[in-house]
């Protein structure tokens, strides 16, 4: 307490008295937080616990819908001609041969050469493109009219055109050129490029050669067609294809197959996701002579009721689905010694191969009742309600506790700082009195003192006289 000491110099008591009955007063307060942090320890846990049941229904969305357990992969036996994607909804396995005879081609014109790119001036005009937009103009002033300027007051337009400056070595005095090109490859993306119009420049400015744009030719099984971009999704159903150049007399096969090796990836996904809850209960059932169970969950109702949950979740038969797959240990799926599931990947595909319909519908049911992934959509959802779920509930019921400690915590802070004051100004009142009585000790001694020295005096007198 400020302006309270006590220095126990008359008392004789320890100089440190009071701190060591607080440090006993405080010894409540230190078991409070003791247990607050082995609260905290367990919400931790349950936490991690919750994050990881999260994770098992983040990988359902792969194998909710039919798509999971149709997927297609594009192949071509020559991907520097042609690649592409097949889209997974559509059933579109199949085999095609394709020529490229033409890619589809944009417009462009490139202008004489300059000597550089940043000081040499065209002049003062404009550049007037006719674009399927209609006319537009670009005009260039006497301030910024360098090849780099103009390509770049071309760009910041943004009507459809690219200009670059490229480094033609064919001419070593005259290197520079500016390139010009649509944005859009195709007939339907046409752009004219008439005389450019400067005046006064350092040098003539003018192109020196252009490209009209131009649809690209492909046969698909000897059928010859025309598109309009390098891209083609409407040639074959469900398939887009990207030509990358043309390869004239070359054919080049693509095929699409189902990618039963995404599929097993599908189901591997969700089986680390499961055993990442399973390994986490089996680690925190682990007890030996060193472990501290009020740090762990080992034991807890909370992981007991989960690991069963799961354990029947998995074994169980899935009733009311279609086909002759009814249990996950008919695709390789099955618990081990160690408590979490093992994946047979090879009999998995096996039984993807053999009856892919009968491993979608068990998976997938009628997509909203019945089905494996919709019993654990339930499963998870009753795990995580924020309701009445028990994982939200041991996570509340956690937080209570440590609430109700914090609570207490500060209530036991105060009536310390008020004990502390007490006993100091305790103690400084029995300083202060032990002053004052050894004060009148010494003065009643002295008093004392001088009375026997005036009888000794009185004696000698008396002696002398006679």
């Amino acid at each position: 307490m400020a302006g309270v000491s006590f220095t126990s110099i008359n008392t004789g008591l320890p100089p440190n008295i009071i701190e060591k009955v607080m440090e006993a007063e405080a010894i409540p307060l230190k078991n409070l937080e003791a247990k607050k942090s082995k609260i905290e320890t367990k919400l931790k846990l349950v936490t991690d616990l919750e994050t990881r049941v999260g994770a098992i229904h983040s990988t359902l969305g792969e194998l909710a819908g039919t798509r999971g357990f149709n997927e297609y992969q594009l192949n071509s036996s020559n991907p520097g001609v042609i690649t592409g994607v097949a889209d997974t909804g559509l059933n579109s396995a199949g085999s095609w041969n394709i020529e490229v005879v033409q890619i589809a081609e944009k417009a462009s014109a490139i202008t004489n050469g300059f000597p550089d790119k940043d000081e040499t001036e065209v002049g003062v005009g404009y550049l007037s493109f006719k674009t399927p937009e209609g006319k537009k103009e670009i005009y260039i002033d006497g301030k910024n009219n360098t090849l780099q300027q103009v390509a770049n007051k071309i760009n910041s337009a943004q009507m459809g055109i690219k200009a670059t400056i490229i480094n033609d070595r064919k001419d070593r005095d005259m290197p520079y050129k500016l390139v010009l090109s649509s944005d859009q490859v195709g007939q339907d993306n046409q752009i004219e490029y008439p005389t450019l119009y400067f005046l006064d420049g350092d040098q003539d400015f003018f192109f020196e050669e252009s490209r009209a744009a131009r649809n690209g030719i492909i046969k698909v099984d000897g059928f010859e067609l025309e598109i309009s971009d390098n891209k083609v999704a409407d040639i074959i159903p469900g398939v887009t294809l990207d030509i990358h150049q043309a390869d004239p007399g070359k054919v080049v096969n693509v095929s699409v197959k189902e990618n039963h090796e995404a599929v097993s990836g599908k189901v591997d996904e969700f089986i680390k996701a499961v055993n990442g809850v399973m390994s986490f209960i089996q680690q925190q059932n682990k007890i030996d002579k060193n472990t501290d169970t009020s740090k762990t969950l080992g034991g807890d109702g909370l992981i007991r009721s989960l690991e069963m949950r799961f354990q029947r979740l998995i074994q169980d038969p899935q009733y009311n689905v279609s086909g002759e797959v009814k249990r996950l240990s008919q695709l390789g799926i099955v618990f081990n010694r160690n408590g979490t599931l093992d994946f047979d990947k090879e009999k998995f595909r096996n039984a993807l191969a053999k009856h892919p319909k009968d491993v979608q519908a068990f998976f997938t049911g009628d997509g909203i009742f019945t089905g494996f992934v919709n019993s654990v959509k339930r499963e998870l959802g009753a795990l995580t309600n924020p309701a009445f779920g028990p994982l939200t509930n041991r996570k509340r019921g956690l937080q209570q506790n440590i609430n109700t400690i914090d609570e207490q915590v500060a209530r036991k802070e105060k009536d310390l700082v008020k004990k502390e004051e007490s006993l100091r100004r305790k103690f400084s009142q029995l300083e202060e009195t032990m002053s004052r009585l050894k004060g009148q000790g010494a003065a009643v001694g002295g008093l004392g003192g001088g009375a026997l020295a005036g009888v000794a005096l009185g004696g000698m007198s008396v002696g002398g006289g006679g």
